[in-house]
């Protein structure tokens, strides 16, 4: 199968924009108190400012306008989002978990502060989260706000990002299978880019019923992109990672690259993005961007 080639202009700029917009919504949510409170702040804008590729915000801000909610509703919900994620992140690399000392090219936020700072953080960005989802000003309607809370706890709990980071960890002692790695990464990987679809759908207003192929193509997105990630960890760069690599082979864990080999493994990712994008076909030009973030979680060196 010929490589998935990106749309290198609508998705570099949409990148971009978002990385701007996310850094300054982190900015202006999180001033620095003049109190001894000041330490927690700074380490949680360490962790979430100036870093990242901002996938989920993007997915949610592309449905969300996709379904006509305006950008600035949007971006409010994103911010949430990317909360949890960078909270996941900073809990990730602690000594008790992954014990990384890079993440995004500068020193994970347990080794700029300390232990302790990073655990705290970690959870006010978990609280930052909801937070925001429950204020009116990001949505006045009350329903919307509920379904919002419900969808990003469920992705961010033991039926989502938390259930599949304990299965990770489970996987340093026991062989998985390819059913329960597929299994392992939808919920560790996989649950948050589907909420960052579904939120977006949710601001829109777009019924249950009518978000069946978007929670497929999120599906879809969601394994090629950690395919693409065990591919990267195999065979990629730490310098354009921006992290340590190949920790998940030192450990013996079980992984797509490990049980399909990388050929067949890339074959895989690309199969699952042409899939992914074919379950946009009832949308015209209003998913673009939606079918440029598939093509890009193969296409990306990082």
């Amino acid at each position: 199968m010929p490589p998935v080639l990106v749309d290198s202009t609508l998705l570099a700029d949409n990148l971009e924009r978002i990385a701007e917009e996310i850094d300054e919504g982190f900015d202006r949510l999180l001033p620095i108190p003049q109190d001894a409170r000041a330490r927690l702040v700074e380490a949680m804008r360490y962790a979430a400012i100036g870093g990242g590729k901002r996938l989920r915000p993007l997915l949610l801000v592309a449905t969300a306008e996709m379904h006509g909610t305006n950008r600035v509703t949007a971006l409010r919900a994103a911010v949430a989002i990317e909360s949890i994620h960078v909270y996941s992140l900073v809990h990730d690399d602690l000594p008790c978990m992954d014990d990384d000392e890079m993440r995004h090219g500068k020193q994970t936020l347990h080794r700029a502060f300390d232990e302790a700072t990073a655990v705290l953080a970690g959870d006010s960005l978990h609280a930052l989260a909801f937070e925001i989802l429950a204020n009116p000003e990001t949505i006045g309607d009350p329903f919307v706000r509920a379904e919002l809370l419900r969808v990003l706890g469920t992705a961010a709990g033991m039926n989502g990002m938390a259930g599949g980071q304990m299965m990770d960890i489970i996987a340093e002692s026991e062989t998985f299978d390819l059913g329960t790695v597929t299994r392992l990464q939808q919920l560790k990987t996989g649950a948050l880019l589907a909420a960052a679809v579904e939120m977006g759908a949710i601001l829109g207003h777009a019924p249950p019923e009518s978000r069946t192929q978007l929670r497929a193509y999120a599906r879809d997105l969601g394994l090629a992109f950690q395919i693409a990630d065990d591919l990267l960890d195999h065979e990629g760069d730490e310098e354009a990672a921006g992290k340590a690599l190949r920790k998940d082979a030192a450990a013996g864990k079980a992984t797509f690259v490990s049980l399909l080999g990388p050929e067949r493994a890339r074959t895989q990712a690309q199969a699952l993005v042409e899939q992914a994008i074919a379950h946009l076909a009832a949308h015209g030009q209003e998913a673009d961007l939606l079918r440029a973030i598939a093509r890009y979680v193969v296409e990306r060196n990082h």
